[in-house]
């Protein structure tokens, strides 16, 4: 390998997603990666979004990319090394599915790249690959799409198998590639504006003059979904506290919730404090809202979060849920961790860090988590209980499992809360992102009986 950077004629910045690609395959985060590589260049604004275009683009379609790789390899099987891998990645990413990038400047910087992380033979058939790409690219065959859908969508869409299968059981084909296909579009911005500084048309009439073009929310009206590239108006909406980065389907609950002005809530797994902060503001800022997370640096950022929102109502407690003795309460949120696949189009490496296996260690956290939150709850008083994920083991089968060990839980439907497209005949809310344009998101209410 050829040391120092400097010596050798490459692209930094797309080193800089190399080497962010190198460390998520090994397990880190798709954020931590980047912003550990971030941390010692000084990369302008534009350079920073064609880094993370790379990075997440080409951990998201790892899959597909692999696959089409081994159409121009002389030799299918051969196992490359990880760097030779991630530099043709990276390359086929470029020619495949940006169209800003020249070929020309994705092969000979893909060349360059392998020059400075890998040797001058490797160079060579990254050069030889990537120019048959360029000159066969009808080479690619794909599984046929009837008779083996499993293997044409996971291949053609970049994910694994297994979640492929547990989709097309719960979709059919046709609603599984739709679903597969907004997963891969490019992430968009929501900011779900703050009532308690500002106000929603004031927020819009800031967006549209400085000709940020943005949408109202789906189904919320505090949500407006930006177009824009990045964080527009940073400064003068999130750092100001007009607004909070969240996405739409994140309110849901706490609509469903639906916390007075007054009243005693607590919110059991709080971090970052995007629904804490939002029940604050449905609360008009008066009550108390108990902030529970066993994470102390964690909690600290909710903190954060609720004075720049200029919120006064939050009281954080450093504490493990299962240990945690209060109450009881009017509203309990229960938001506990998941797979989270409803958030794959925004966590480009979830797909390839989530298996079978994990689910089946989250369920039985999350039958654990449900039962010690509903002692928290009042008579009379309402459960919510909420995930980011899309899989029936995590959602349905968890709240009707609950309640059928606790017959003093009740369902109220959400229609009467959220649009009743939302609303499944069990009365539960289920978005996803091919359907709705949300994120994928659950929900249910409950109801502690008042006798029982």
């Amino acid at each position: 390998m050829t040391t120092p950077e400097s010596a050798q004629k490459f692209d930094p910045v797309r080193a800089a997603a190399l080497q962010a690609i190198m460390q998520i395959e090994q397990g880190m985060d798709t954020n931590d990666a980047v912003t550990a590589v971030l941390k010692n260049r000084q990369f302008r604004s534009l350079d920073i979004r064609f880094m993370l275009q790379l990075v997440n683009g080409a951990t998201k379609m790892r899959k597909r990319l692999d696959y089409e790789i081994k159409f121009y390899l002389a030799r299918p099987s051969l196992k490359l090394s990880p760097y030779l891998s991630n530099i043709l990645r990276l390359g086929f990413y470029q020619l495949i599915f940006t169209d800003k990038v020249p070929a020309a400047a994705a092969v000979s910087e893909s060349v360059n790249l392998a020059h400075q992380f890998a040797d001058q033979s490797q160079a060579k058939l990254v050069n030889a690959v990537m120019r048959s790409r360029l000159r066969e690219p009808g080479k690619v065959v794909f599984p046929d799409k009837t008779a083996e859908p499993l293997r044409y969508l996971a291949n053609y869409f970049s994910y694994p198998d297994h979640f492929v299968e547990y989709c097309l059981g719960e979709f059919g084909r046709d609603r599984t590639e739709q679903l597969l296909a907004a997963y891969n579009r490019p992430r968009r911005v929501t900011y779900r504006v703050n009532t308690l500084m500002t106000s929603i048309d004031e927020v819009a009439a800031l967006l549209k003059q400085n000709a940020i073009s943005f949408s109202p929310g789906n189904y919320l009206q505090e949500f407006l979904h930006v177009d824009s590239a990045g964080l527009p108006l940073e400064q003068e909406l999130i750092q100001s506290g007009k607004v909070y980065v969240q996405d739409e389907s994140a309110g849901l609950s706490v609509r469903l919730l639906n916390p007075k002005p007054g009243g005693d809530v607590v919110d059991l797994t709080s971090a970052p404090g995007g629904k804490t902060t939002y029940i604050a503001m449905r609360m008009r800022n008066r009550g108390r809202i108990t902030a529970v997370d066993k994470s102390r640096q964690r909690l600290e950022t909710v903190v954060e979060n609720a004075q720049r929102l200029g919120i006064k109502i939050i009281a954080p407690v450093v504490c493990d849920m299962n240990e945690f003795h209060g109450g009881p309460y009017d509203r309990v949120l229960l938001d506990p961790p998941c797979t989270g696949w409803g958030t794959a189009a925004k966590h480009a490496d979830l797909r390839w860090s989530k298996s079978v296996e994990d689910m089946e260690t989250l369920t039985k956290v999350q039958a654990k988590m449900i039962d010690r939150a509903s002692k928290l709850v009042k008579p009379g008083g309402i459960f919510v209980y909420s995930t980011c994920t899309i899989t029936r083991a995590e959602n349905d089968q968890i709240v009707e499992e609950f309640l059928v060990r606790n017959d003093h839980f009740e369902v109220e439907s959400a229609e009467q809360f959220v649009p009743k497209e939302l609303v499944n005949d069990r009365g539960f809310v289920k978005t996803y992102p091919g359907v709705d344009g949300l994120d994928g998101a659950f929900c249910a209410r409950l109801r502690r009986k008042l006798h029982g």
